[in-house]
């Protein structure tokens, strides 16, 4: 599996982040074609105290490194992506990856 991963720097207004997040942001992103599963995670602290780096991140999976590239090409993902940078373009950072089971 191949993950797309959004990692969310915390903002300043968390409940207005978190109302378009929930509300408006993940079902648009929930309707890519080819997305397998989306995982949601907010961060609630770090080993080292306090709130960490990072809000909130999100885990979309896709069977390959193809199918990935086939759904970022589509409307649905066009139309997150478009919301994405609306609402959150400064708080987040985008990567693959790839799962490893050892």
């Amino acid at each position: 599996m191949v993950k797309l991963i959004a990692l969310y720097k915390h903002p300043e207004n968390k409940e207005a982040f978190d109302q378009h997040y929930f509300d408006t942001h993940a079902p648009i992103t929930a309707k890519i074609p080819g997305l397998r599963k989306m995982e949601v995670t907010k961060v609630v602290g770090s080993p080292m105290g306090g709130e960490g780096k990072y809000y909130l991140m999100c885990e979309m999976y896709y069977d390959s490194h193809d199918a990935l590239k086939q759904a970022m090409r589509t409307d649905e993902a066009k139309a997150s992506g478009k919301d994405l940078m609306s609402f959150a373009g400064n708080l987040v950072t985008l990567m693959i990856g790839e799962e490893v089971n050892e």
